[in-house]
């Protein structure tokens, strides 16, 4: 692969993240807890990201900002229309495999 430049590197990561918040916001059958389970993070984190690399830049960002930046609408809205109870087998692994404080 040819040496990229910054430039070059920086535009296909925003690429790629934007193709995955585009998957993410597409995929809305597929809830929060189960990504955790399986992955280790969940919409919420990569909000979690978002806002923090703002901060990181001195750019003030809400936590609603974030997570609307990854929805695609509020939190609480994206909640009413997708997010389902877990189960109890779904609640279990997650409490067995979140990530320590």
């Amino acid at each position: 692969m040819t040496p990229l430049t910054k430039e070059q590197e920086t535009e296909l990561e925003a690429a790629a993240f934007r193709r995955l918040v585009t998957h993410l916001r597409e995929r809305s059958d597929v809830q929060n807890i189960e990504l955790m389970n399986l992955a280790g993070f969940c919409r919420n984190c990569l909000s979690n990201w978002y806002r923090e690399a703002a901060e990181e830049a001195g750019l003030p960002v809400s936590k609603d900002e974030s997570r609307e930046v990854i929805y695609g609408m509020p939190y609480e809205e994206w909640k009413n229309l997708h997010q389902k109870e877990a189960s109890p087998v779904q609640k279990a692994a997650f409490e067995q495999n979140k990530p320590k404080d």
